[in-house]
């Protein structure tokens, strides 16, 4: 599921199935993501923002072609930053 609010953003939201090892508790049932245009803003959004919180996968090139990293910031907030290279 996505919703496209204005300016050009888009919020989405996923399942967390237990038969995927998911055990939702409030807290643990949503990520933020965002989009950064350059591998330079994505490292600078997730330096910033992990400051002081648990890294769950530091940025790093993935198998499906994106720069990617997830962590919880000090706040308990879920994050994940995608930088989609440009073809």
């Amino acid at each position: 599921m996505n919703l496209p609010p204005p300016g050009g953003h888009l919020l989405m939201g996923s399942d967390a199935p237990e038969s995927f090892g998911f055990r939702v508790t409030q807290g643990n049932n949503i990520y933020i993501a965002i989009h950064p245009d350059t591998r330079e803003d994505a490292d600078k959004y997730f330096n910033a923002l992990s400051s002081g919180g648990i890294i769950e996968m530091p940025m790093k090139d993935q198998f499906w072609g994106d720069y990617y990293g997830s962590f919880t910031d000090k706040f308990g907030i879920r994050w994940m930053v995608i930088h989609t290279p440009r073809k």
